[in-house]
């Protein structure tokens, strides 16, 4: 498959750091997947989700001038449902809207 943005690859994980996972991708290329980008849920160590030779299905988010590539896993996730969330506190303008009595 062409690398361009919006792709879907697979690629094997070359390198896990506190800020990301480098990833190898086909035609010898390397991206990067950013934390933010693994899940829909916060991660805080990146190194309980992913290892060293792990398979994972990336998106190309974008391809720099400079040949940087950035990658997500979590944009070829299913989407989740939205949460519903219970009523805000104040009311439904949270508390901040002008009263309508003079």
């Amino acid at each position: 498959m062409q690398l361009e943005v919006g792709a879907i690859l697979e690629g094997k994980v070359t390198g896990v750091k506190k800020f990301g996972a480098f990833v190898a991708l086909p035609e010898g290329k390397t991206g990067m997947v950013h934390i933010s980008e693994v899940s829909n849920s916060f991660i805080e160590d990146l190194a309980t989700v992913l290892t060293e030779g792990q398979e994972v299905k990336v998106k190309v988010l974008s391809i720099g001038e400079d040949g940087k590539i950035a990658l997500s896993i979590k944009r070829t996730l299913p989407p989740q449902p939205r949460q519903q969330g219970g009523p805000r506190p104040g009311g439904p303008r949270g508390g901040r809207g002008r009263s309508d009595t003079p």
